[in-house]
């Protein structure tokens, strides 16, 4: 396996990669081959986009950049992931044959080209001419530095026709998503799903509970937000720095999808109760629980999950009991008069976030992930109270992981009865309740007419009481 430069390699050394020589420091260029790596690690490789652009153990080359930098290429990458079946669609259509099989790094870096000069707001000269600097420099590649050029050419001439097109809906995902997708929900659910994620998400903040009326009415022209119906703060333009915004120092707001604030409801009034927040980091949940007067306890097994959920607690002010452990071998006994376990999943409902989904998730990591969400909610039940409340959650959107666990667990008769919602509990959010009296939302699905209401993640929840012997 090739071994990546690092950032002074791209400029100084001729490495294994093939770089050469930079001669002179171009600006913006060691941006956009890093964005190419990243794009290239995550088709080949099924690397996690967020996993390698983490500050602490992320890829090298890509935190020793300067920030802007950094910002750079991971925008380039996440644009050129969101927008990959409209530039594939757009580069075959300026190509007369495929591009060779082993050409990925060629591919990748006409990719982020493209992702720049149609969806980006950056000079489509800079874009064109860098990329193919690239690629002349590159062993692996120089020999299509021409054909590069003459397609990166011809895609900013024709940009503004070439960014309209319109990929068929199973382009937007590798074949296993884009079949069970249609067998889980229809193709035309399959289309509202491939159209919305390839739409940037708008930023979510849930407001605290001690937050008066009075205050949230001056937050919300502040931050310049639509209210959703479930009274989540919607803002209406991009942020570069969250910390800037008013009430964040203030420990007014904490980030939270809309959609993600509908499953802690499905507890109802907690002011008083033990709850536990099961994989509870970074803590959304938990804030929300804690604000409205429960007594919880967070539970997370990774060391760094939990060391931000408790600055976001601290920011917050809110208070929590919080325990660093694997929830399977954590044993408190039947203490909690309520439990919210969200489950690790596909996170295949967060798309819209992290487009890299749509083309690493495979059937034998679903199936895998099912099996341990259903040990999960059977060691979760031995933490709750003689009719206590467990809210099963998880951001897939793949029935496996949702609706059929739901049934497969009612059919077990394993000592949970499962609780239907009924209209009125999710806050503005009835078209979410399914036939199975379960929460289900897609990233296509809307909260009301507005445009600013269109757009949310995915996410199933369900709820259960527990009945008879539930110990494991």
């Amino acid at each position: 396996m090739a071994i990546l430069p690092s950032y002074r390699e791209l400029h100084l050394n001729k490495n294994s990669n093939g770089y050469r020589p930079a001669g002179r420091d171009r600006v913006g260029l060691a941006a956009r081959v890093v964005g190419s790596m990243l794009v290239e690690m995550v088709l080949s490789k099924n690397a996690s986009l967020d996993a390698l652009c983490d500050e602490a153990g992320g890829l090298a080359v890509l935190r020793a950049l300067p920030l802007h930098d950094r910002r750079l290429a991971r925008a380039i990458a996440v644009t050129a992931l969101r927008q990959r079946p409209v530039i594939l669609a757009a580069l075959n259509s300026l190509l007369d044959r495929p591009l060779p099989r082993k050409a990925e790094h060629l591919l990748a870096t006409l990719q982020v080209a493209a992702a720049q000069i149609l969806f980006m707001n950056v000079p489509q000269s800079a874009a064109v001419n860098l990329a193919v600097t690239a690629v002349s420099e590159d062993v692996r590649s120089r020999r299509f530095a021409p054909l590069a050029n003459a397609v990166l050419r011809r895609l900013a001439d024709d940009r503004e026709a070439l960014s309209m097109l319109v990929p068929a809906p199973r382009d937007s995902f590798n074949s296993f998503l884009s079949a069970q997708l249609a067998s889980d929900h229809g193709r035309e659910r399959l289309r509202a799903i491939s159209e919305a994620i390839r739409i940037e998400p708008a930023i979510d903040l849930t407001i605290g509970g001690h937050v008066s009326a009075e205050r949230r009415s001056v937050l919300m022209h502040e931050l310049d937000a639509a209210v959703l119906p479930n009274e989540t703060f919607r803002l209406r333009n991009k942020v570069d720095d969250l910390k800037l915004l008013p009430g964040y120092s203030e420990g007014e707001w904490w980030v939270q999808d809309a959609a993600a604030s509908l499953p802690a409801r499905m507890l109802g009034e907690v002011a008083g109760l033990k709850v536990a927040d099961l994989c509870a980091a970074p803590g959304g949940k938990t804030a929300q629980l804690a604000s409205a007067g429960a007594l919880v306890t967070a539970v997370d097994k990774s060391a760094r999950r939990m060391k931000r959920l408790r600055e976001n607690l601290a920011r917050l002010r809110l208070e929590a009991e919080l325990v660093e452990a694997d929830l399977l071998e954590w044993k408190p006994g039947p203490v909690f008069d309520a439990v919210i376990l969200d489950a690790p999943c596909s996170a295949t409902g967060t798309m819209r976030r992290h487009p890299e989904i749509a083309w690493n998730v495979e059937a034998e990591q679903v199936n895998a992930l099912a099996r341990l969400q259903h040990e999960m909610i059977m060691a979760a039940s031995a933490m709750v109270k003689p009719g206590g409340t467990i809210v099963y959650v998880n951001c897939s959107i793949l029935k496996r992981e949702g609706e059929d666990l739901l049934a497969a667990i009612v059919r077990a008769d394993c000592g949970l009865r499962h609780v239907r919602l009924s209209a009125g509990e999710l806050a503005g959010a009835d078209f979410a309740i399914n036939g199975q009296g379960a929460l289900r939302t897609l990233p296509g699905d809307r909260f009301g007419k507005r445009a600013e209401e269109l757009g949310m993640d995915g996410f199933f929840a369900c709820r259960f009481e527990t009945v008879g012997s539930n110990r494991v």
